[in-house]
């Protein structure tokens, strides 16, 4: 075991402890995402960010995150609205394709506040959750979400709310956007491939981190179903806001 893990971390020029936190964060975020609903994939990618380069940032979270949400919308297979995927994926090519000709031109700091400012208008106005998301709206949430992921990675706080709108229970929640999730990581790794992007050393990491990530995936799917649905809508609205700030804060100090 303690050869393994000096393999995989020698590869990808990770120190061994790095790895083992990397591991640890990729259990604990599909925890979390499995038994609240989103956030994990954002803990994910700010771990990271603070040790791995900024140029194989996206692609590899976004494959770890491949493995995660897949997982994840494997055990909630059943809960699944699959009535939306449809226009959802037509929606994520169209995004995909136009984030992948501008992700080297748009200021990464502007889509940050302006979807730190959509998510708090989504969650706490009452007049946006009252009302019901049909299948079309999310021909443009897939576009948008596309799009978005190119640049800041974790589309699932853009995505989120309209699960939320069009779902009936907290298992639909999580099944549904676990589903649209890895839609929308499939295609921006394709766009990133086809950009020249080479995986191939990252290879075993990934698997380490999937691996790790689907204990994580089950271990919350059995805290989902024990939690209160009370306790799970406030704990979504907190994970929500509190990844709304972050990204304003990331924005104003890192980006302008």
């Amino acid at each position: 075991m303690i050869g393994f893990i000096e393999f995989i971390a020698d590869t990808v020029g990770l120190s061994h402890w790095h790895l083992l936190v990397l591991c640890f964060v990729s259990f604990l975020g599909s925890f979390i995402t499995a038994a609240v609903g989103l956030g994990g994939g954002t803990l994910t990618l700010a771990t990271m960010s603070l040790l791995m380069p900024p140029g194989v940032l996206i692609p590899i979270h976004g494959l770890v995150q491949l493995g995660s949400n897949f997982g994840r919308a494997l055990l909630m297979r059943e809960y699944i609205i699959r009535g939306i995927i449809p226009v959802f994926v037509l929606g994520t090519i169209i995004g995909a394709f136009v984030g992948g000709q501008l992700v080297m031109v748009l200021p990464v700091a502007v889509l940050q506040i302006i979807l730190s400012l959509f998510i708090l208008y989504t969650v706490w106005i009452p007049s946006f959750t009252a009302r019901k998301t049909n299948s079309i709206a999310f021909l443009g949430v897939g576009a948008l979400g596309a799009f978005t992921t190119m640049f800041v990675g974790a589309s699932g706080p853009l995505i989120a709310p309209f699960v939320i709108s069009a779902s009936n229970g907290r298992k639909q929640i999580v099944g549904t956007h676990a589903s649209l999730m890895t839609i929308q990581h499939t295609f921006k790794l394709i766009v990133f491939g086809l950009m020249g992007f080479g995986f191939g050393p990252y290879i075993p990491l990934i698997i380490c981190l999937i691996f790790f990530g689907f204990i994580g995936t089950y271990c919350g799917k059995i805290t989902l179903s024990r939690l209160p649905e009370g306790v799970f809508k406030i704990s979504l609205k907190v994970i929500l806001t509190i990844m709304a700030f972050k990204l304003s804060y990331d924005a104003y100090f890192t980006g302008f």
